[in-house]
């Protein structure tokens, strides 16, 4: 099991991740990855879903496998560390990488 690389420079650079998803394209704010039951997940905010905005920003989680076409765009956004929370139960001893907390920034 190996992450795409796409996934891991987008999390670390902070930038958007274009894929397909659900056969939409959508851009992604990816702040986590982690397993569950052997398989690989991003948490992410969706950003733009076939072209417009969603209604309300939300962080979602994505199975690895139901992506494709997976693209790291040029265009930063910041941790939403209102919407993501790295120290959820969840990620506890499964997390593969994530973006930088905000103490670490502090």
């Amino acid at each position: 099991m190996q992450a795409p690389t796409e996934i891991l420079q987008a999390i670390a650079q902070q930038k958007c991740l274009i894929v397909t998803y659900n056969k939409m394209v959508v851009k992604l704010a990816p702040h986590i990855l982690y397993t569950r039951h052997d398989e690989m997940f991003i948490d992410a905010v969706t950003v733009d879903r076939d072209g417009r905005p969603p209604r309300e920003l939300k962080l979602g989680t994505f199975k690895l496998t139901g992506l494709s076409n997976m693209a790291v765009v040029d265009e930063p956004f910041e941790a939403m560390h209102g919407l993501y929370d790295e120290t959820d139960g969840k990620y506890k001893g499964v997390t593969l990488f994530a973006v930088q907390s905000e103490s670490a920034t502090a």
